[in-house]
């Protein structure tokens, strides 16, 4: 397995070395009413109404995947590595991944699944960096994975435990967009997704490469859902809340 590169913003970092207004890195200090007040005006952008009316072909998305320790982010569970892929409509603008150490040992079936090893996770940045920079890298894009409720429950452990804030970006699920597109398929995870729609399988549980295979699944659903209709974000609300 290659060395994993890393790429995206430094955000984090110019932070952390002072290149950042203070109100922004008072947010991961002590709280205090105005930090708060901080954090929900970050939430309120997060979830603009506006972005609900931009064209899909037109829509900031972040397609992502974690690997992390095992199944359980409430009892101990950490995340090993952040892979995700920026896409403009169905055009990728961008990529990022890092590993990250858990702080706990890398089960052996974990290894033999992902190929992280112990020795790459004693070398990787701290989770608080890895993580920061995963967001940094978000930005206000919506977010989109497959079977988010993973992702979802990992993220804000990870948020919560290292900044004391919650997930508010907007995530959509191709696991259930599938559901509504493909009705009969009959089972829905990734593999059986991807082989459904013709996609190349290059490299299962690297966060990247599945970050990358669902940015595929994500462009093919994108052309079947224009011959539906569904010309935006708030489209695809309604069809998926009715479904």
């Amino acid at each position: 397995m290659k060395e994993p590169a890393k790429t995206g913003s430094g955000f984090w970092r110019s932070l952390r070395s002072g290149g950042v207004p203070s109100a922004i890195a008072s947010v991961f200090g002590a709280p205090s009413a105005q930090q708060m007040a901080f954090i929900r005006s970050l939430s309120r952008e997060q979830r603009r109404t506006e972005v609900l009316h931009l064209p899909l072909n037109r829509l900031e998305t972040v397609v992502f995947d974690l690997e992390t320790t095992g199944f359980h982010a409430q009892h101990g569970d950490e995340i090993l590595s952040f892979g995700a892929v920026k896409l403009v409509g169905d055009e990728q603008v961008d990529e990022f991944y890092t590993l990250v150490n858990p702080k706990i040992p890398v089960p052996n079936n974990i290894t033999e699944l992902t190929g992280i090893t112990q020795a790459m996770t004693d070398q990787a940045p701290a989770l608080i960096d890895g993580l920061h920079d995963f967001m940094a890298f978000a930005g206000r894009s919506v977010l989109i994975a497959h079977g988010t409720g993973h992702d979802k429950a990992f993220l804000n452990a990870a948020l919560w435990k290292t900044s004391k804030i919650q997930l508010t970006h907007r995530i959509l699920d191709t696991m259930m967009i599938a559901r509504w597109l493909k009705p009969s398929l009959g089972s829905y995870g990734l593999d059986e997704v991807l082989e459904e729609a013709n996609i190349p399988v290059t490299m299962r549980h690297h966060a990247l490469e599945d970050a990358k295979m669902t940015a595929s699944l994500w462009k093919e659903y994108l052309r079947l859902m224009r011959h539906k209709q569904v010309e935006t974000l708030e489209d695809l609300y309604a069809y998926l809340c009715n479904f």
